[in-house]
């Protein structure tokens, strides 16, 4: 790990505050509007470290109930979830509750953010899902910090039980929608079951929309995830989104390398980026019925006016790490992508604290610093930071590369500019 400032750990030049990371862009949930600014180092050179995460991305259950064919956790190169137990045992939920309480008193943390994950976390049972739940609101009392909860869930199994028992936990609910019918059923598909129309999950989420976006339950509501396939239109898969209400939507890119890149990136094209301007301004045009966090980071970091809540933009990390079912420790879970084992930290809940996590010679760099000249020499750095780390690997470079989407993100960026100054 690089040498730090001290001097510059929470209190930055305006560049790096207006840069600030909000939580995390995978979880669908709309962050606070307040997220407290990640605890970080920077060196001279402008390599950022964090000091101490703020959310927990908690994998309950390392198995799921859809066969999705972009998957980052079973499709890509890292395949360690075949090894690991199905449901996080009590001893390991045990830990990591006393680590994160550990962790939030030694930093005096005035937020955490925990969210359960998988696979599907609803596999894992409404009892493990209270105990849980419990256990981290009983070890965060009486510490100042407040603790939000949320579950990221492909919606196939939400019913009125299990909501009403999340709405008595207080636990925001983040479902991934692909759009219509055609759009999702293209890439989400139910496990085992055969081929053609039977296998398509669509109808499975949007019943579950219905029931999620009711008077009851909507105070749950966190958001919709729709992962970006250029084959789908997109004015029809954003009214899709829109006709939930959602109070948000994430657009995710999906996971890829130069050496593994998705389908039509690293080109002279820009599918992603053309699809993501038609998006931006169906979005305008409809009077933004709902956040989306890539087009007001978009904004909010060109002005210099505010940071990023998305992890694929910004020049800060996302103060986040993720836990797996037999206590593992991950970084960002899109290096899934990478290789095997590049999320890998070495440690556990049991073997480290997340502080000695922290310290290991192989925590990422972060910042304009930590970028290929390619990145740190364009006029657009400050907006994108290079985009997402696992997306810039490969060419025989590592990471020393632009992002593989990097003519798409700048197509976006400049998109949004234009519209913004009209």
């Amino acid at each position: 790990m690089q040498g730090t400032s001290p001097s510059l750990d929470t209190t930055t030049s305006a560049a790096v505050r207006n840069s600030r990371q909000g939580p995390t862009w995978d979880d669908s949930t709309p962050p606070p509007n307040h997220w407290p600014e990640p605890r970080i180092s920077v060196t001279e050179d402008g390599r950022t470290t964090l000091r101490a995460f703020d959310q927990f991305i908690v994998k309950l259950c390392s198995r799921c109930n859809l066969s999705c064919d972009y998957c980052y956790v079973y499709e890509l190169r890292d395949s360690g979830w075949r090894e690991r137990p199905r449901i996080m045992s009590l001893p390991v939920r045990e830990r990591l509750v006393s680590r994160i309480a550990e962790h939030a008193r030694r930093h005096r943390l005035d937020r955490v953010r925990v969210l359960l994950h998988g696979g599907e976390p609803l596999l894992a049972g409404p009892r493990v899902i209270v105990d849980f739940v419990t256990a981290v609101r009983r070890a965060l009392l009486g510490t100042g910090t407040e603790v939000d909860l949320a579950l990221q869930t492909n919606g196939v199994l939400l019913s009125e039980e299990l909501l009403d028992l999340l709405l008595e936990l207080d636990v925001r609910v983040g479902v991934s929608l692909d759009g219509y019918v055609e759009a999702h059923d293209r890439h989400r598909h139910r496990r085992g079951r055969g081929s053609g129309a039977d296998r398509g999950s669509h109808a499975g989420v949007t019943a579950a929309l219905g029931l999620l976006g009711s008077a009851r339950y909507r105070p749950l509501f966190g958001g919709l995830l729709c992962t970006i396939d250029p084959a789908n239109d997109p004015v029809r898969t954003f009214d899709a989104l829109a006709a939930h209400r959602p109070p948000a939507a994430d657009f995710l890119l999906p996971h890829g390398t130069w050496d593994h890149p998705p389908a039509g990136a690293g080109g002279d094209a820009v599918p992603y980026g053309a699809w993501l301007c038609a998006v931006h301004d169906r979005w305008r045009e409809t009077g933004r019925p709902m956040r989306v966090r890539l087009f007001e980071s978009v904004d909010a970091l060109s002005r210099h006016d505010g940071g990023s809540s998305s992890e694929v933009l910004g020049t800060l990390p996302a103060a986040a790490v993720a836990i797996e079912t037999d206590g593992t420790v991950a970084w960002t879970e899109s290096l899934n992508a990478v290789a095997e084992g590049a999320a890998h930290t070495g440690g556990t809940v049991f073997s480290h604290s997340f502080d000695a996590l922290l310290g290991l010679a192989c925590a990422p760099e972060y910042g304009v610093g930590s970028l290929c000249r390619v990145c740190r020499e364009c006029p657009l750095v400050q907006v994108c930071g290079g985009g997402l780390r696992a997306h810039r690997f490969g060419r025989g470079r590592g990471f020393a590369n632009p992002s593989v989407y990097c003519k798409d993100i700048s197509t976006l960026i400049r998109h949004i500019g234009a519209r913004t100054d009209q």
